[in-house]
């Protein structure tokens, strides 16, 4: 069973970074693409960033600021997240579309999600 992990939530000031990172557990025969969601209580899940090969693509709330990128030998995705505002506080989950063998189906997958916290 596959399970993304994720790392490098936390606390930090308004104006301040941090650096997410997610990668998968064993059993990943090929990665698709990937993601950076956030979730707030009350709203709806929100597409941050999102990369597939050399594309990417951001929520507009978060262009300019928010970069997303990927290491294939690695098979990890990073989210580094500059100027944060309080709006940016969220639980922030990694999103891959995966197939666990050459001949499987494409899987959908979800982290557990990371707290990123802005607060002075």
């Amino acid at each position: 069973q596959v399970q993304l992990v994720e790392s490098g939530g936390g606390l930090v000031q308004p104006g301040g970074s941090l650096r997410l990172s997610c990668a998968p557990s064993d059993g990943v025969f090929k990665i698709l693409d990937m993601g950076w969601y956030r979730q707030v209580p009350g709203k709806q899940r929100e597409l941050v960033a999102h990369i597939i090969g050399d594309a990417t693509r951001y929520a507009d709330s978060v262009k300019g600021r928010f970069t997303i990128s990927k290491n294939n030998a690695a098979n990890t995705v990073y989210l580094q997240m500059d100027s944060l505002t309080f709006e940016d506080t969220a639980v922030y989950l990694c999103n891959a579309h995966i197939k666990t063998t050459w001949n499987s189906g494409t899987f959908n997958y979800w982290g557990q999600g990371t707290q990123v916290t802005v607060s002075s």
